[in-house]
């Protein structure tokens, strides 16, 4: 079956200093030559680029060097590079819960899942009466579509079209095989391909059919003269470790999660493949005339897994410690946001929900205020660095802590640390003893603010590495059930 046709409906120096004159508010920036026109003051359209499971240094503009990502490095030269961006979780449908609501997680049941499992049972999701990133943005007169993983619940009580968004194609769970489309192995019944409420059976390499749905949206959007906000939520590079040459792998694993698949030259190839459907997507904007006025985000649910670059960081995917969290964010809007620059404003997943509602010149629900914090200052180059804080638990481990301006606080089971996260980003020098005071400070601000969340589920999905699954994992053993 075919495509059918989208539904429109190090810190020492700030490096972000402005390139020409920048307005504040809603970056109704100046132009090279004049003043902007009325037609400037148009509200940007909105494509949010999120890989999965990629880690910190997964990109050549970040530090890879085993492979090359042109066109992503394309979008860094083109506008902001950050260097301290956190996700709000270690694992996705968590960091999602918290994007798509501009909220900590922790706020709502669906968020204590890490993550949700996605062959269970349980009658956990989005609520749909909660106010969204797209119900929000729809109200204000975009166009809203989802393009990839949704993971934050199931039919027929919850779903993209259900919180906010106008058309609807991917994947409903955690993860898809690239070439079967089936939530687990190649010979169960586990078809996981949407086109809106209704599943498609489509042939072709997952990333590629994305971009090529995510080109076809933004053709539509620019025909019709409508503001737009594309989430495109791409599956890659997290596991099953397939390339676009590797469909036969596809029929010889049973699981997706297979501890005997996988390399640095498949996890090379995945990578790649993402990188040309975003350049798909920008030459898309391109052909239509609209790159100018479309900001573009590109970035990460979590941190890095098994073949994953976390440099200069410890840690990965479940984990709290840094590689754990750190993630690459770059955007670029050619009429607000000066190329070529970096920032060292710590910012974290559920600041996107805030940025992109001022920008649409609208604002989040009274009832539900934003955890997160607006970046439209940061983007343009008017706001200094500001410290900020930071929480973050993970039941796996008993896991805590907390970012407070350069120093971290840390959890896991009965252990606890001080760090330097700016001076000692591989967290190895353990400061609790010599700086009690703050230790002591950030723990009690940590349990202050945790009281303000729901408590954990003892149902809640929870997940982390053993020593069986990896080497350096040595000791771990597997999670207690409840």
């Amino acid at each position: 079956m075919g495509h059918s046709s989208p539904k429109l409906s190090r810190r020492d120096v700030l490096k972000t200093g402005a390139a020409g004159t920048l307005a504040a508010g809603t970056l109704a920036l100046a132009v090279e030559g004049g003043a902007a026109s009325a037609q400037d003051n148009r509200p940007p359209n909105i494509v949010y680029i999120m890989a999965d499971d990629m880690g910190f240094a997964d990109l050549s503009c970040y530090g890879r060097t085993e492979y090359q990502t042109p066109n992503i490095d394309r979008l860094a030269a083109g506008g902001m590079r950050f260097l301290q961006a956190y996700a709000n979780s270690a694992v996705c449908s968590a960091t999602r819960t918290a994007l798509i609501t501009g909220r900590y997680q922790y706020r709502l049941p669906i968020g204590l899942e890490e993550p949700l499992p996605s062959l269970s049972t349980r009658k956990i999701g989005l609520p749909p009466e909660q106010p969204t990133l797209p119900s929000l943005l729809r109200k204000a007169g975009y166009g809203t579509t989802l393009i990839g993983k949704w993971h934050l619940g199931k039919l027929p009580d919850f779903g993209p079209l259900q919180s906010g968004y106008d058309h609807f194609y991917g994947f409903r769970g955690g993860a898809v095989d690239y070439f079967t489309h089936k939530a687990n192995g190649p010979t169960t019944d586990t078809h996981d391909l949407w086109d809106n409420d209704a599943q498609v059976h489509e042939a072709g390499y997952l990333t590629s059919l994305l971009g090529q749905h995510a080109v076809s949206v933004i053709n539509a959007y620019a025909k019709a003269q409508k503001p737009f906000f594309i989430s495109l939520h791409f599956n890659a590079p997290h596991w099953p470790w397939e390339g676009p040459g590797d469909e036969a792998e596809s029929q010889r694993i049973r699981g997706l999660a297979q501890y005997d698949a996988g390399s640095m030259k498949t996890y090379a190839e995945m990578v790649v493949a993402l990188d040309a459907e975003v350049g798909r997507v920008l030459a898309a904007l391109d052909a239509n005339g609209i790159a100018g006025n479309t900001l573009v985000v590109f970035t990460s649910d979590n941190g890095g897994e098994r073949f994953a670059k976390t440099w200069p960081f410890s840690g990965r995917k479940t984990e709290l410690l840094e590689g754990g969290l750190r993630i690459p964010a770059i955007v670029r809007w050619p009429r607000g946001i000066p190329a070529g620059k970096t920032s060292d404003q710590t910012i974290i997943s559920m600041d996107w929900m805030p940025t992109f509602l001022e920008l649409a010149k609208t604002a989040p629900d009274p009832q539900f205020p934003m955890d997160g914090m607006s970046l439209v200052q940061t983007l343009a180059g008017t706001a200094p660095v500001t410290p900020r804080k930071f929480f973050w638990r993970y039941k796996n481990m008993e896991q805590q802590a907390l970012r407070d301006g350069d120093w971290k606080y840390l959890k896991i089971k009965n252990n606890t640390f001080l760090f330097n996260v700016v001076d000692d980003p591989m967290e190895r020098a353990n400061y609790k003893s010599r700086e009690p005071a703050r230790f002591e400070r950030m723990v009690a601000e940590y349990k202050a603010w945790n009281d303000t969340m729901l408590p954990f589920d003892p149902q809640s999905s929870t997940g982390g590495f053993t020593g069986a699954q990896l080497s350096d994992h040595f000791g771990v053993e597997p999670p207690k059930r409840d």
